[in-house]
């Protein structure tokens, strides 16, 4: 049974109810009063809506409804979704006798009327009372404001008649059940999605019979194997326009130029199905008697629902009035059996054609009964035999009109790297995803800090592979700065004064580094390596003024500076390895004052400068802190957050256990400051500054490019590993792909969307894409499967980045002889010298027969 639920007019299920015995003669609703929420606590929800639903055993109010008084309020009933379709039915053919035989599909004409709205509904336990909430959140905008309106709860009274069993179930059940649709109970509040069928016009409208509807003429089905239309339950439907169908090609004067309104964040569902909605032999089929197909006993399909959903919306976007559709219904038929796309935020396009397209294809799947094949080892076989059992195979399970224009398949073959064993299978296909191969480097600014306390840090700029990885940093950056012999580079990110993370894996990604952090490299000595490193960072006295009073406090500053760690280090090897690393810094003696004086003055000056530096050797500060030689040590944590230990001159420093690093937190005394140069301490590059460098040229890569980096031999990762069968191990193999068979309609989806563990990013490269020649002859394996040219037809574009961005749909029209831009419910001509941009995701192909090719 359809587990959903319908709020209609309480008179309109009256009128079609009382025409059906067997639903006349049944148990009366339950009828319940909704009025102004009790609880405080429930009504301080800001904009959302609440009120309370409270059981009413009125004789009186029950004989006044059935009476057609109506009460004082409005009414309406909660129905199951079989009552609504037997309303449905009685309202289009109020004259004729209605058999309550099979389920029956939803007009179009109320489809226009249902809008779904989430309620949060808690129970008051031991009362017939429910809270009931209607939030923002859970709703756009349309359906919120339609809920408000027919829920006036503070002017006048709603009653409401359940029919459904469903608010009983839940005061009986919902404290610790859950919904018979699998909604779980969130924290007391059970979440329900009803269907209301109760906008402003909808009485009225549907109080229309049909005869006080517009004549519907015989629509003309020339070419077309079934002469005339039918809906998908299986009736007969005669459409007012006309439709030619011959091969491939539809021909309409102005149908197919229908806009889909935007929910709220549906433009990639819009997108992906103004595609297909425009794929010429899947119209055709929708447009014909495909109910017949519909296979609703299949366990992997959707009992036929998505099917028929889809085939009512694609007849009403090849309808004649061109007006406006919201996919209301076909968002909730499709959201109840992906929940993923349950709610208005943005998705993939690509994710959604993906499922349609398998849910569309279970759905219609031909084969009731799917034999099981077990997979024979070829070894010695032809490739052709081979493929063809495999296709075969696939064939006998899978037989749909999805299969039948969708379905190709390619060559996979494994080399195990040891023994050479090969294994070769032949996979069924539906889309090909391509990725997008960079053909262009990447500028980057590092610099370059040395270890032998003679030269000054150096900023280097450096070209590397844009998909590049740290190895090819490294080694860029080696020849930039002429790295000796014995000499490494260590990189690391710097944030803050601090070192948040050290480059060390050479096969870390670059993509990982964006343009604007800064990177600082350090020259450290190969001999040995395997000492472990000791990483200084800076604080300074600071003073703050507030209120006329000042405040001091320690600030960090400068780049940390890194060096090996010698063995059986002390405090004073400490010093003296800073000292080392600072001298490039030290300032000197004849610029560290301002020269405004004569010369003799000058020379007490130097004098008194140089006295004052042998005072900071061992100096007493206010705070109680000692400095040796204007400076004091503290062991400290990575992220220089503790002054663990301070660092005497004749301690012992040891590291202990796998400890690798030691940080030295480096407190600066005030005099000290002014003998080094902090502004070149200070100084760190941007990996990428914009505007020192030109602008970045468009990357372009062409489409033949994407398809031979997708069919490249590569070796498997880790975590996919090979089981060879000769070596009896799991190998990690080489694997290379060939396409074999080539579908009737070829989708292919750009590989734009990049997704790591620390960043998610977007390629915005442009792909130049044939749009009238795709000709894939040199990449089949098999040369005798018929046509390789390919003409496009559709694509579908994502514009912005990946946190949310737009979806559009560029088509070409049969009928107009013309591409269109499909923008939600924008639907425009456009110039075929357009359609190639750098927004293309997801290209739509269709197969053009040649004289050589096979029929």
């Amino acid at each position: 049974m359809d587990g959903t639920v319908y709020l209609v007019p309480y008179r309109w299920w009256r009128a079609a109810r009382a025409s059906d015995r067997e639903s006349a003669d049944g148990a009366e609703g339950t009828p319940y009063a909704a009025a102004p929420a009790a609880s405080s606590s429930a009504a301080s929800v800001g904009s959302d809506l609440v009120f309370d639903l409270q059981r009413r055993d009125d004789g009186e109010l029950n004989r006044g409804v059935a009476e057609g008084e109506g009460g004082s309020g409005r009414c309406y009933a909660l129905i199951r979704g079989d009552m609504w379709s037997l309303a449905i039915r009685w309202h289009n053919e109020p004259s004729s006798k209605m058999e309550n035989s099979g389920t029956s599909s939803l007009s179009e004409d109320a489809a226009d009327d249902v809008y779904p709205v989430m309620l949060r509904i808690s129970a008051v336990q031991g009362t017939n009372v429910l809270t009931v909430k209607i939030c923002t959140k859970d709703n756009n905008n349309e359906n919120y404001n339609t809920a408000c309106k027919l829920f006036p709860v503070d002017s006048e009274v709603v009653y409401i008649w359940d029919f459904s069993g469903q608010i009983n179930f839940i005061i009986m059940n919902g404290w610790n059940g859950m919904l018979q649709d699998g909604r779980h109970q969130l924290e007391n509040e059970i979440l329900l999605e009803i269907q209301i069928y109760a906008s402003s016009g909808s009485v009225a409208h549907n109080h229309e019979t049909k005869k006080d509807r517009p004549t519907v003429q015989n629509s003309k089905m020339i070419g077309s194997s079934h002469g005339v239309l039918f809906m998908s339950n299986g009736s007969l439907e005669s459409m007012d326009f006309d439709v030619q169908l011959s091969g491939s090609s539809i021909r309409s004067n102005s149908t197919g130029l229908t806009g889909l309104d935007n929910l709220g964040n549906t433009c990639f569902m819009n997108s992906a199905i103004q595609c297909l909605a425009h794929t010429p032999k899947l119209v055709r089929y929708f447009l014909g008697d495909y109910s017949k197909e519909i296979n609703h006993h299949n366990p992997l399909g959707l009992h036929g629902e998505l099917a028929s959903a889809f085939g009512q919306l694609l007849r009403k976007l090849w309808a004649p009035e061109n007006t406006l559709i919201a996919p209301h219904v076909f968002k909730a038929k499709l959201a109840s059996f992906a929940p993923q796309f349950y709610g208005f935020s943005q998705h993939d396009c690509q994710e959604l054609l993906a499922f349609l397209l398998d849910g569309l294809h279970e759905d219609l799947n031909r084969i009731k009964n799917k034999p099981y094949f077990e997979i024979k080892d070829a070894s010695g076989c032809p490739d052709e035999e081979v493929a063809d059992e495999y296709w075969s195979n696939h064939f006998a399970r899978n037989d749909s009109i999805i299969v039948d224009l969708c379905h190709g398949q390619y060559r996979s073959t494994l080399v195990c790297p040891v023994c050479n064993k090969s294994s070769v299978t032949f996979d069924p296909f539906m889309y090909l995803s391509l990725p997008l191969p960079s053909t262009t480097v990447r500028t980057m600014t590092v610099t370059v800090f040395s270890t032998d306390g003679l030269s000054r840090p150096s900023s280097y700029t450096v070209n590397v592979p844009k998909s590049g990885n740290c190895k090819d940093l490294v080694q860029a950056l080696s020849i930039a700065c002429s790295l000796k012999h014995d000499e490494s580079l260590l990189v690391a990110e710097v944030f803050c004064n601090q070192v948040i993370r050290f480059l060390e894996d050479p096969s870390d990604s670059l993509s990982l580094i964006r343009d604007g952090d800064q990177l600082a490299a350090y020259r450290l000595s190969k001999d040995p390596e395997d000492l472990p490193l000791i990483v200084f960072m800076h604080q300074s006295m600071d003073e703050q003024y507030f209120n006329s009073s000042t405040d001091k406090r320690w600030k960090s500053f400068g780049v940390p500076l890194i060096a090996r760690l010698p063995n059986a280090s002390t405090g004073s090897t400490i010093l003296d390895l800073f000292l080392k690393l600072l001298n490039p810094f030290l300032i000197p003696k004849e610029s560290s004052f301002d020269i405004e004086q004569d010369s003799s003055n000058s020379i007490n000056e130097i004098a008194k400068i140089d006295e004052d530096s042998h005072l900071l050797d061992f100096e007493r500060t206010e705070e109680g802190k000692y400095f040796h030689d204007g400076f004091q040590f503290y062991l400290t944590d990575e992220n220089c957050q503790a002054m663990l230990s301070k660092i005497e001159m004749d301690d012992s420093i040891s590291l202990t256990g796998y400890q690798r690093k030691l940080y030295v937190l480096v407190c600066w005394h005030e005099k000290t400051m002014g003998q080094y140069d902090i502004d070149l301490l200070n100084t760190l590059t941007e990996v990428y500054k914009f505007g020192l460098f030109a602008k970045r040229p468009q990357e372009s890569v062409s489409l033949y490019s994407c398809l031979e980096a997708f069919l490249k031999e590569e070796p498997l990762g880790p975590e996919d590993m090979w089981y060879c069968p000769s070596c009896k191990k799991h190998q990690q193999a080489c694997k290379k792909l060939d396409l074999w068979r080539l579908p009737e309609v070829l989708i292919i989806h750009l590989k734009r969307f990049s997704y790591s563990r620390f960043i998610n990013n977007k390629l915005e490269m442009f792909v130049d894409f044939p749009i009238c020649d795709l000709d894939l002859s040199s990449y089949i394996a098999c040369k005798s499967r018929g046509s390789s040219v390919y003409r496009l037809y559709a694509v579908s574009n994502h514009y912005g980045n990946m946190g949310g961005g737009h979806y559009t749909a560029y088509i070409y029209h049969e009928g107009e002889r013309c591409w269109y831009d499909f923008d939600d419910q924008h639907v425009l001509p456009i110039s075929e010298d357009i359609i190639k941009s750098s927004a293309a995701y997801v290209l739509f192909y269709q197969r053009v027969q040649t004289s050589s090719s096979d029929a």
